[in-house]
């Protein structure tokens, strides 16, 4: 294939819309490829940026594999470069062939270090998300020699692609708002989300902690938070959850990765564990696993701690405890949770709670399950209504209540609604440019001048609806939502332009899994400890009842994270 020497730009569309790139040919060979824009989500896209870049170079063509774990970002590097040496003298034909040819490569797993059979440490952490990396953290911290393997190229998990918000009663964002709190609400909220079928000694850890662990992150691991921000997730009686700086939790997990290199800790991406090894006494001493098809034995000398994640992605696993949950339904998890952890644990006896209460989450995508971000203005004041115009429901009532009342409406769909004040508060279309022009790509998301022009596009009965705006704005006028109660502030609807979004619910989290002591080691039936396993995360049931209040599921990771290296080494 002949190119022209020089430098020529080209654009892909990746996960986060385009990707912009320069490409430099020098004597008929690609010298240098240079990005220069693009919005793919850091850390979940940096594998494709680093190999997928390396190999076009290396090999002086786009007929390289995708990075498992992000694809779409593969792809769109891919076309940009395709369509840079287009621009080059390239036959646009032939790089076409080559694009196609690509998608049929065994994909790159990223790894570099050349492993021996056996890996020895003190402590083995199984997950690479908010809960691994609190835990891989505190181990190393504490003197312990520690290994992380993930499962996925890149770390991170479901906390990674969160709303970035962690729920803390008393943090320093509540103090600069004059928002009253207490632990006491807090652990009330809690047991009143989850119908108080919560194990109150695992939530009575998770209140007594939280503000400690938010120090933690803020004066050990330096992660920053938005000024004064705060999201009322539903169910809590007043704002409590602080943000992280940036999009998503992409400032936590950076900085936990960052914390944990510099205590020593070995991360290992892209490793398939198969299994639980336990010595002659039945204590669990290491991890058997499989690199790039060779078999490598991680033993942990003080254990192993799952951190794994739950089972949301997992249509098999959703069934058996949840018939009516099956494929069906999209999931908002990352693609890597899907209760491999549940599994290992199982073969070593250990014992299961509240595997049947399963989680949706209701502002998601209704083709993908994509949990919606922009959708996170239905916290600053947007509203739901149907079909027919008219509200159904509390909108910060409980995630489970909301969902189920969503499903219930016509076509099982639901339309978010909001107008300029409430777009001012959070920017969230803005802030998320990527999701609304892929919502607006399949006809998911509106921008209006009117309401009755967004009621026509979406087929919305727009007499009902306007009654229903009208009412709506009364109420915030005289403060109190007199339909349904609505907690937080009341923000009116009235001001154009007006936003709609098609919202259904996704499955989002697994209440259900192991069941830990207050040591987070993994108990058996009979009570009795499985000496050398631990626990964190959403693999450990329990802590939440029947739902989870929405911003726990971070609280809890980093609090039963942290946690749990402590405990490891102390039990040593």
């Amino acid at each position: 294939m002949q190119y022209k020497d020089g430098k020529y730009i080209g654009i892909g569309n990746g996960y986060g819309g385009s990707i912009e790139i320069q490409v430099e040919i020098l004597e008929n060979k690609i010298n240098n490829i240079t990005v220069i824009n693009h919005n793919e989500t850091k850390i979940i896209s940096d594998p494709a940026f680093e190999h997928v870049i390396k190999n076009i170079i290396e090999k002086n063509t786009i007929l390289v594999p995708n990075v498992s774990g992000c694809s779409m970002s593969s792809r769109g590097i891919r076309e940009a470069v395709k369509n840079a040496l287009i621009k080059a003298g390239a036959e646009k034909e032939e790089l076409e062939v080559l694009i196609l040819e690509s998608e049929n490569l065994e994909k790159i797993n990223g790894k570099k270090k050349i492993l021996n059979s056996v890996e020895k440490f003190d402590v083995v952490v199984v997950g690479g998300g908010g809960a691994g990396l609190s835990a891989a953290i505190s181990a190393a911290d504490n003197g312990a020699k520690v290994v992380l393997l993930e499962k996925m190229n890149n770390l991170g998990g479901n906390t990674l692609v969160s709303m970035g918000g962690v729920n803390i009663p008393e943090n320093d964002e509540q103090k600069e708002n004059e928002i009253i709190d207490s632990k006491e609400s807090f652990y009330n909220d809690i047991l009143q989300g989850g119908d108080q079928e919560n194990y109150l000694d695992q939530v009575d850890i998770l209140v007594q902690n939280a503000l400690d662990t938010y120090r933690w992150l803020k004066e050990v691991v330096e992660v920053e938070f938005k000024p004064k921000k705060l999201i009322h997730f539903g169910g809590h009686k007043v704002p409590r959850a602080s943000v992280f700086k940036g999009k998503y939790a992409i400032e936590l997990i950076s900085k936990l990765k960052t914390k944990a290199l510099s205590l020593g800790v070995e991360i290992i991406t892209g490793v398939d564990c198969k299994n639980l090894i336990c010595d002659d006494n039945g204590r669990v001493v290491g991890v058997k696993a499989v690199i790039d098809e060779k078999e490598i034995t991680f033993s942990g000398e003080y254990g192993v701690i799952l951190a794994t994640g739950g089972f949301s992605g997992n249509v098999e696993m959703r069934k058996k405890y949840n018939p009516k949950l099956d494929d069906r339904y999209k999931t908002t998890n990352v693609s890597g949770v899907t209760g491999h952890g549940h599994v290992m644990s199982q073969e070593l006896g250990a014992k299961f709670i509240h595997m049947n209460y399963i989680q949706t989450f209701p502002i998601s995508n209704p083709n993908t399950g994509e949990l919606s971000h922009v959708g996170g203005s239905r916290f600053d004041g947007a509203i739901l209504v149907n079909k027919d115009g008219k509200r159904f429901v509390e909108e910060l009532d409980r995630r489970d209540v909301v969902s189920e009342n969503i499903l219930a409406q016509e076509g099982q769909v639901a339309y978010l609604i909001w107008s300029k004040e409430i777009e001012k508060i959070g920017n969230g279309t803005i802030n998320h440019e990527a999701e609304v022009k892929r919502l607006m790509k399949d006809n998911l998301f509106g921008e209006f001048k009117t309401i009755e022009d967004g009621a026509k596009f979406f087929e919305i009965d727009k007499d009902i609806l306007r009654n229903t705006l009208e009412s709506y704005n009364n109420y915030v006028q005289n403060g109190k939502d007199e339909e349904f109660n609505r907690r937080g502030n009341l923000v009116s609807i009235s001001e154009g332009p007006y936003y709609i979004q098609v919202v259904a619910p996704a499955v989002h989290h697994t209440m259900g899994g192991v069941r830990i002591n207050d040591k987070n080691q993994v108990e058996k039936e009979d009570k009795t400890i499985i000496q050398g396993l631990y626990a964190a995360g959403e693999i450990v049931g329990g802590t939440h009842g029947t739902n989870r209040l929405g911003g726990n599921a971070i609280t809890e990771v980093l609090v039963f994270g942290k946690r749990t290296g402590e405990s490891i080494v102390s039990n040593k």
